[in-house]
C-alpha cells in the first residue's frame, strides 16, 4: 500500500493499532530536501518529529522494532545537536534506544573541508516499545572467515577454559567454543555502499541496508512501514523477502515513484 500525505495523519487515518511490525526509515534531514520537504531548520526539527514518532507508537506492534537512519549537518563549523536532542526526547516520549548501528559508506564522496574530512558513516538507532522485541540474530550471521582452521586446529590449554583478560578488566574468552563454527554473529557496524543509481529520489539508501533490518527483525508475512517512502527501497525490500509493505510520503512524484517500484496500489 502506498499512500500520500504527512505521516502522522496517515497513520492515524489508514492503519490499524499495532498492525507495523518494523518501521525501518530514513526522514528529511535537517535543512535538507526543502523542496519536497519544507527543509526542516535544525532547531525546529525535533518539535516537527515528534508527532510522527507518537503515531509510529501507536501503529507499531508490541513486540516491533523503529531503524531511524539519520546523521546530523554541520553549522557554522560545528556538529548541530539535533539528533542527540531527537534521540533524548523519543526516551522522553516512552522509546526504548537499544542499540546504535554505524552503517559505513564504503564509497563515500571526496570532497575537503577547512575543519573536518568527509563523512563516511551514518547512523541508524534502534528503537523498541518493550524491553522483549522480536529479534532474528540467526537470520544475518555472517561467515566465521579462515582465521579459524589453522587456530583452531592445535588448541592449548588455556583455549580449552575461559582464560579471563591479564589485565584484570574481567573480559575473558573461550577459544574452544569456536569449533565446528562455520557462521558468527555480525558486529553492528553494517559496511555497505551507497545507491550509486538514480533511483527516482536523490537520497534513496541501498536495498541491502533495510533488507538487513528486515530480516533482522521480522518474520515473512510480517508487515513493514516506511513513513518517508521516497523511492521506496524499504518496500522493494520488503516484498522481496515476503513481508507486507506500507510506504507514505507527502509528495504525489515519490508516490507514483513507489507504486512504480514495486506495483502496490494506493491507499483507499
Amino acid at each position: 500500500m502506498v499512500c500520500q500525505g504527512d505521516c502522522a495523519e496517515v497513520i492515524a487515518e489508514k492503519i490499524a493499532s499495532r498492525s507495523v511490525n518494523l518501521i525501518v526509515t530514513s526522514p528529511p534531514y535537517a535543512d535538507q530536501r526543502a523542496g519536497n520537504y519544507g527543509g526542516i531548520h535544525p532547531n525546529k526539527y525535533v518539535d516537527w518529529f515528534l508527532p510522527k514518532t507518537a503515531a509510529f507508537k501507536q501503529c507499531l506492534a508490541k513486540d516491533g522494532s523503529f531503524v531511524l537512519n539519520i546523521k546530523e549537518k554541520a553549522v557554522r563549523g560545528e556538529r548541530h545537536p539535533y539528533v542527540y536532542e531527537l534521540v533524548l526526547a523519543m526516551r522522553q516520549q516512552g522509546w526504548r534506544l537499544v542499540d546504535e548501528y554505524c552503517w559505513h559508506k564504503k564509497n563515500c564522496y571526496p570532497g575537503k573541508w577547512p575543519n573536518r574530512f568527509r563523512d563516511a558513516w551514518e547512523r541508524l538507532y534502534h528503537f523498541t516499545l518493550a524491553a522483549n522485541f522480536k529479534m532474528r540474530q540467526e537470520a544475518v550471521m555472517v561467515p566465521t572467515g579462515d582465521w579459524h582452521k589453522a587456530r583452531l586446529s592445535n588448541l592449548s590449554d588455556t583455549d580449552r577454559i575461559r582464560d579471563l583478560s591479564k589485565h584484570g578488566n574481567g573480559f575473558g574468552k573461550r577459544v574452544e567454543n569456536w569449533v565446528g563454527r562455520d557462521m558468527a554473529y555480525p558486529s553492528n557496524v553494517l559496511h555497505m555502499a551507497t545507491e550509486c543509481g538514480y533511483k527516482g529520489h536523490p537520497a534513496a539508501f541501498p536495498k541491502a541496508l533495510p533488507a538487513w533490518f528486515i530480516n533482522l527483525f521480522t518474520d515473512t508475512g510480517d508487515t513493514v512501514l516506511d513513513p518517508f517512502g521516497g523511492s521506496g527501497t524499504s518496500l522493494v525490500a520488503a516484498l522481496e523477502l515476503g513481508r507486507d509493505a506500507i510506504g507514505i510520503d507527502t509528495d504525489p512524484h515519490y508516490c507514483d515513484v513507489m507504486r512504480d517500484a514495486v506495483g502496490l496500489h494506493a491507499c483507499a
